[in-house]
């Protein structure tokens, strides 16, 4: 996932904040999202060589009270030193033989030379709604004797569309339904700052979820980081 050579991770757990504006050196705005984003503990290093038989470092971040935790969770938190279980719990794969230890603290340090990031979290849901809504349907005509059907789906069982299967409804039909509330990873995002004293990270654009939603921050997969 995301690393350097020497197996160290650029990736935290955080919370977002809500949105806000910077202006560059010319004067020009950016709209970015804040993120509270770590410090992280390192509650588990995987070793290829180990019993796991793959390079992994799991992330715990939040503290969270001992009778909300689970004991199985408070024991593996214990084990790193820590007095208090965590919240949320998050691996992150590597390539290379892990380079920090278990009980370490992880912070946004790590995305000092890192200018841009994937984020991942959870989408606002929106409950059940429309064909429209959920799938940008046109809709019915609004006029030529259309009566309270404008926003309808149509004919859904034509026989035609489904030749060979009978007249029953294809899977993966796009119809009305839950909408929201799913796993999203927007991608390419450009980190505008970074904020050490209070672990803040700034990030061009609009992030998924709702604000103080957890968010899963790593050093971009597609575009290549320079130090400049």
């Amino acid at each position: 996932m995301s690393e350097n050579g020497t197996g160290t991770i650029a990736a935290l757990l955080g919370r977002k904040v809500g949105m806000t504006r910077v202006y560059d050196e010319k004067g020009t705005i950016i709209p970015v999202t804040v993120v509270q984003a770590g410090p992280c503990i390192v509650t588990q290093v995987k070793t290829e060589d180990g019993a796991d038989g793959y390079n992994a470092i799991q992330l715990g971040f939040e503290d969270i009270k001992e009778r909300r935790s689970s004991k199985p969770l408070v024991g593996h938190c214990k084990k790193t030193g820590q007095t208090t279980p965590k919240r949320f719990f998050r691996e992150v794969r590597l390539t290379a033989k892990p380079g920090v230890a278990a009980g370490s603290t992880v912070d946004v340090s790590l995305f000092d030379t890192i200018k841009f990031v994937d984020v991942s979290g959870t989408s606002k849901g929106k409950g059940f709604q429309g064909v429209m809504k959920r799938w940008n349907f046109g809709g019915q005509p609004g006029s030529h004797g259309t009566e309270r059907k404008h926003r309808s789906p149509g004919g859904i069982g034509g026989g035609q569309g489904t030749r060979g299967h009978g007249r029953a409804i294809k899977k993966g039909k796009k119809m009305a339904g839950h909408l929201g509330d799913e796993s999203v990873t927007t991608r390419n995002h450009l980190l505008v700052s970074v904020d050490k004293e209070k672990n803040l990270l700034l990030i061009k654009g609009a992030l998924p979820g709702a604000n103080g939603g957890l968010l899963f921050i790593r050093q971009s997969k597609t575009i290549i980081n320079n130090t400049k």
